[in-house]
């Protein structure tokens, strides 16, 4: 992972296309914009687009201003034209679809950078490998790193990284993107970075049903900890390397996720653990990646106690208080022995 030099003669502006007009999504049109790109955003809802159009995006970012400059459409076809780069900010459970549509629009050869976080919930694949199988022609890149889509919007001092396997367009995104208050990163790990950024998202809901549960903030610790072992244990089996996950990718976003209801898997968690209704709670990511996360970790004989535990929880199986006193009277072994 290296610096970027903010100041590389060649961070010429690009037109970036941005695919989604959630909040993650509007947010990093505003940083492109920041960083001296035009910019095209993509959305499905017309009244999204129209928001934007004229200033805000209340239904995602309310209270924030939309600055002047961002091309928001609902037309895929004039979102990608031109493009010299593609941001993919759709969930990752849309992914597969939106890249389908988006295929016959798609400049060749131009990268796109995913930006959401997940495992595909009926392959079991990473968002990479999807981006690869639909578009063989676009290098393929991940942002990620603990960032909320409010902090980004406002400007609020940021570090993220961005990856893919060619370094060097890994560090030519990363230049590209860097701007005041938001410093990019690079990284040729592309899957530690991917595996970072989906299963924090299982932990967040952990660490949130056991705050919403009253079990106290001993017990969020606990649970924090032992779970980026697991995340650790389940990126080796990926092949992502240690330093990786010990990074912005992982630990960072983990700790932030874990700690915030501004964290929609953390805010999930926190609903289900105070046994409040789901229905019409903001999208958690972790929740899909939870069971294909367990499946994944089965299959490969990977001891991951809290993702089986949280995957279980959303199924209905078994109850937060059960769940804790299984994982609190598994067999003791040392803290270290993996």
């Amino acid at each position: 992972m290296t610096d970027q030099d903010m100041n590389s003669p060649d961070k010429s502006g690009w037109c970036v296309s941005v695919l989604g007009g959630g909040a993650w999504g509007t947010a990093l049109a505003l940083a492109m914009l920041r960083a001296g790109h035009s910019v095209r955003l993509f959305a499905r809802d017309p009244e999204t687009v129209a928001s934007i159009g004229r200033g805000e995006n209340p239904r995602y970012l309310p209270g924030i201003t939309i600055a002047p400059g961002i091309e928001a459409t609902s037309d895929i076809k004039v979102a990608l034209a031109g493009a010299d780069c593609v941001l993919a900010v759709t969930p990752a459970q849309a992914l597969r679809a939106t890249l389908a549509v988006a295929k016959a629009h798609m400049p060749t050869g131009i990268p796109l950078v995913l930006c959401a976080k997940g495992i595909e919930r009926d392959t079991g694949a990473l968002l990479s490998a999807i981006v690869e199988e639909i578009l063989p022609q676009n290098p393929v890149a991940a942002l990620s790193g603990p960032s909320f889509a409010t902090d980004v919007a406002r400007g609020l001092p940021t570090a993220v990284v961005v990856a893919a396997r060619d370094e060097a367009l890994a560090a030519d995104l990363a230049a590209r993107f860097s701007a005041e208050n938001l410093r990019c990163y690079s990284s040729d790990d592309l899957i530690g970075v991917e595996i970072g950024g989906a299963l924090k998202n299982v932990f967040a809901i952990a660490a949130g049903a056991v705050t919403g549960a009253g079990l106290g903030a001993s017990a969020q610790a606990a649970m924090v900890t032992r779970g980026f072992v697991e995340l650790r244990r389940i990126g080796a089996a990926f092949g992502a390397r240690p330093e990786t996950l010990m990074g912005l990718s992982g630990l960072g976003d983990l700790l932030l996720t874990c700690s915030s209801a501004q964290s929609r898997n953390f805010a999930y968690g926190l609903a289900l653990g105070q046994g409040k209704p789901l229905a019409g709670l903001p999208l958690a990511e972790g929740v899909p990646t939870a069971a294909i996360a367990a499946r994944i970790a089965t299959e490969r004989h990977i001891d991951a106690p809290i993702i089986a535990a949280v995957a279980a929880i959303l199924d209905g199986t078994i109850t937060i208080r059960q769940a804790v006193t299984a994982l609190m009277t598994r067999p003791l072994k040392t803290e270290t022995n993996d």
